[in-house]
């Protein structure tokens, strides 16, 4: 696939695993983003693991993205020949150095990936030298010795490996991207890596938008992923404790967020407690703000319009077909809301291809429920068109940030039932007195319990219930969530970052 290209632009978007090739929240916003600013010119830089992991470009790219890369971290190049490398025992004794601040959160860590960038840029830390080096070989050696409470070394090479391999992708996407005027990063992660290492590279201001904790979600998702080894025997293991190589990931994960924050000139968070854990994980708090999603009212309106008199018994998912979703317990749901509505539908939509096996457990589940034909995967469908039809937006997940599918089925008419996770019960309930005063749009019930999410969903389908919640929700989004309100802020924001102001 060809992608346009150019010499230069204003900003460059560095997205990990969203848009253009992922559907979502975030991959919609940032679509979102770019149309509203034709004025700037675009660069979307987009991280992926691996190119067999995801299809065509799920986004039309708008006439401002002038410039498009797509990278993947792992496994897509070609390592560099094998030859004998004795390495360098004064570059090592920086590398060690570099660690153990890292390891301990003692110590600048600005200041020391300052020097880890320099030593990339420089050529003197290259692949081949983490490859080959005999000094290489023995750190890793010594540190396994000396850290690692799991008796597999083999599965520590391989962990050490996975987790490095990535820096010599993003540093010679750093050492080759066109010039920009700003780098706007929309997590921390590999993205936000690669925009420390750009920001410290050119000097050009870097802005980080967080819709959830990227740090935080990743430790969801390793402690449910099953593909991290744990050798230790029966007599081994404390169940109280994480496994080595768990912990491992998790510290490197929270590492790279530090260093994000330590080099981000502006950081963002969809609501005030995000923001509060941006701070207590290492963001200065003077460069931090909060800019809440926004929808396009004006694409809503002709669904409210077209919405049947009386609320249909259609509850209904909108999002990937993932762990984090908990699309299981959506499932289970049904199970008790069938009991008591009979003609109640569930519907899935969004893809499934993210997590295959994830989803394969979801049907199998349907089938073990008897609930076949109750519960319909829809796949990647257009919002408009499933809004129109459905009586409540079901958000299941156990870990949000500000969902931008309650907003859009807010604007649409659609009350919500989501589970106690990030924005939502602010979104639910209220804010501020003001907001509260306007009533609950929805309900809320704790993470994981298809009982309270059941008993829940049969009382908001009342009409009683369904018709004030429904204005409640209009009334919600129309004054605090609209698309010109984001618009605002983020024009303050790329005008502060581009010296415009």
């Amino acid at each position: 696939m060809s992608f346009p290209t150019a010499d230069s632009a204003d900003i460059a978007l560095l997205l990990e695993g969203t848009f253009p090739y992922v559907s979502g929240g975030v991959s919609s916003w940032v679509n979102q983003i770019i149309r509203a600013y034709p004025e700037y010119r675009f660069a979307v830089v987009f991280l992926g693991s691996r190119p067999q992991d995801y299809g065509d470009m799920k986004y039309t790219l708008p006439d401002n993205v002038v410039h498009v890369e797509a990278h993947y971290l792992h496994g897509t190049h070609t390592p560099p020949l094998v030859q004998a490398n004795a390495g360098n025992d004064a570059v090592i004794a920086q590398v060690a150095s570099l660690h153990k601040v890292f390891r301990s959160s003692q110590g600048n860590t600005a200041c020391a990936f300052g020097q880890l960038a320099e030593l990339l840029k420089r050529g003197e830390i290259d692949e081949e030298f983490f490859l080959y080096s005999q000094t290489a070989w023995q750190f890793i050696t010594h540190n396994y010795r000396e850290h690692c409470t799991d008796p597999s070394f083999i599965d520590y090479f391989w962990t050490v490996r996975a987790m490095h391999e990535p820096i010599w992708v993003m540093a010679r996407i750093a050492a080759n991207l066109i010039p920009v005027r700003a780098y706007h990063t929309i997590s921390t992660g590999y993205a936000g890596f690669l925009g420390a290492m750009l920001k410290n590279r050119t000097g050009k201001p870097l802005i980080l938008s967080e819709h959830g904790i990227y740090t935080k979600e990743r430790k969801i998702d390793l402690y449910q992923s099953e593909w991290i080894s744990d050798n230790r025997n029966i007599f081994e293991k404390d169940p109280t404790e994480v496994s080595y190589f768990r912990e491992l990931w998790m510290r490197f994960y929270t590492s790279l967020g530090k260093l994000c924050y330590h080099h981000a000139d502006i950081i963002t968070a969809l609501y005030e407690a995000n923001r509060q854990r941006q701070i207590l994980d290492g963001a200065p708090a003077e460069r931090t703000r909060v800019i809440p999603n926004g929808i396009d009212l004006a694409r809503f309106q002709p669904v409210r319009a077209k919405r049947p008199a009386v609320p249909p018994p259609i509850l209904c998912l909108i999002g990937r077909v993932v762990s984090i979703k908990d699309v299981k317990t959506f499932i289970r749901m049904m199970r008790s809301v069938v009991n008591r509505i009979p003609e109640a539908e569930a519907w899935i939509a969004g893809p499934e291809d993210e997590d295959p096996g994830y989803a394969e457990e979801c049907h199998n589940l349907c089938a073990s429920l008897g609930l076949t034909d109750k519960v319909k995967f829809l796949g990647f469908q257009k919002v408009e068109v499933v809004l129109e039809k459905v009586g409540l937006v079901v958000l299941s997940s156990i870990s949000e940030a500000l969902p931008l599918v309650l907003l859009e089925g807010y604007a649409a008419g659609v009350p919500a039932l989501t589970t106690d996770v990030g924005s939502c019960r602010q979104l639910i309930y209220g804010l501020t007195p003001e907001d509260q005063a306007l009533g609950a749009s929805g309900a809320v019930v704790r993470i994981a319990d298809p009982q309270a999410m059941a008993a829940a969903a049969i009382e908001l389908l009342r009409p009683e219930n369904w018709f004030p919640a429904q204005q409640a929700a209009i009334a919600r989004v129309e004054r605090y969530y609209t698309q010109t309100l984001m618009f605002n802020d983020y024009k303050q924001v790329y005008q502060q970052a581009l010296g415009e102001i």
